[in-house]
């Protein structure tokens, strides 16, 4: 079986060791995405901003691998404060409202870096 693999701008690829995202065969799974900008920095702004470059980030990679919006079958959310649960979980209904892919939303007590709000994972089935 064919493994294929998606790069992203996060800092920590590399240093870490992980990809984007990879596909194999019909299954995309994409990384945990944090709010970080095309050069490596944090996007500012509130917890909808950030998700929206979170999503922005998980489409991207599913697009390079092959799939789509509407090929994502299972989302995560992370955030820290439970009050930004709306304005999340609207950007996720903005994006995925007709795919509408199984989903969690869990508040936890702290992302990699401080300044993020939001760190979200996905999984796609092209085919």
């Amino acid at each position: 079986m064919t493994v294929r693999r998606a790069t992203g701008s996060s800092p920590y690829e590399g240093r870490y060791g992980f990809s984007r995202a990879v596909r194999v065969g019909e299954r995309i799974l994409v990384s945990g995405a944090a709010p970080v900008e095309a050069d490596g920095s944090s996007m500012p702004g509130d917890a909808a901003v950030q998700a929206r470059r979170c999503f922005a980030i998980i489409l991207q990679a599913i697009e390079e691998l092959g799939g789509s919006a509407g090929d994502v079958v299972r989302t995560r959310m992370y955030i820290v404060d439970p009050a930004d649960a709306d304005a999340v979980g609207s950007v996720h209904g903005a994006i995925f409202g007709e795919t509408r892919p199984a989903a969690t939303m869990v508040v936890v007590k702290a992302l990699l870096r401080d300044e993020w709000l939001v760190e979200i994972e996905a999984e796609a089935l092209v085919g």
